[in-house]
């Protein structure tokens, strides 16, 4: 059997993997794509190869927070497995690439026949639990330049690389300031060469500078078992 990219569904018995197969669609996500929006139906779930996808909280209808990631690590349209047919978030491609798409019937039927699905799945939700309230705590309490390390390490992880594109603008709202903020925080960090930013793609230069750089939600998020 080839690799499975997506951890989640690399982590199940290979019988439990062969049986979802037939629902299982191989796709390609696109940068900037909408997967869904706060209070729309979840018609598809998705398992993020090196694709990556912001789960953001909008505001007054149009200010967006980003309050979580999923990668590979994870699956786009988690509240189905807790039972809610409806998205609380808008789903954002951020990071173009390949996914595993499967349909929500099919998703629910695969669930009902699957312990080891729902195992696995449990224990995602409540690691991307962990990783919402961490977020907001971070983003209340800590300061840009370690926000802004904190996010790159966890971009850098779930996409596999330690380069990638992305606009002062994109990041403005994933962060929840002004983007004046993050051209301060960027500029602090390509000083002190841990990361260069250049026509909408970033560099991470110093993995171990910037873990430093970050705040601690980093190290909690990431060592959160799921």
């Amino acid at each position: 059997m080839a690799a499975i990219p997506n951890l989640l569904l690399a982590a199940l018995p290979r019988k439990s993997y062969a049986e979802l197969l037939p629902g299982l669609t191989p796709v390609v996500l696109t940068f900037g794509d909408v997967l869904y929006e706060p209070g729309q139906p979840i018609d598809q779930v998705y398992f993020p190869g090196d694709s990556m996808v912001s789960l953001l909280t909008l505001v007054e209808d149009h200010l967006a927070l980003e309050v979580g990631l999923v990668g590979l690590e994870g699956m786009v349209g988690s509240p189905l497995a807790l039972g809610v047919d409806r998205s609380p978030v808008r789903a954002l491609v951020q990071g173009g690439g390949s996914a595993m798409r499967m349909g929500a019937g099919s998703f629910r039927s695969a669930l009902r026949r699957s312990p080891p699905l729902q195992r696995g799945l449990l224990r995602y939700v409540h690691a991307l639990m962990s990783q919402v309230t961490q977020t907001a705590a971070c983003n209340r309490f800590h300061l840009v330049e370690a926000r802004l390390a904190r996010w790159l390490l966890m971009t850098r992880d779930r996409m596999r690389s330690d380069e990638f594109r992305m606009t002062q603008d994109f990041l403005s709202h994933m962060l929840g300031v002004r983007r004046v903020g993050v051209t301060e925080a960027a500029g602090a960090l390509q000083r002190r060469k841990l990361i260069e930013y250049s026509r909408g793609v970033i560099g991470i230069l110093d993995g171990r500078g910037l873990e430093a750089a970050a705040c601690s939600c980093y190290r909690i998020v990431a060592s959160t078992p799921a």
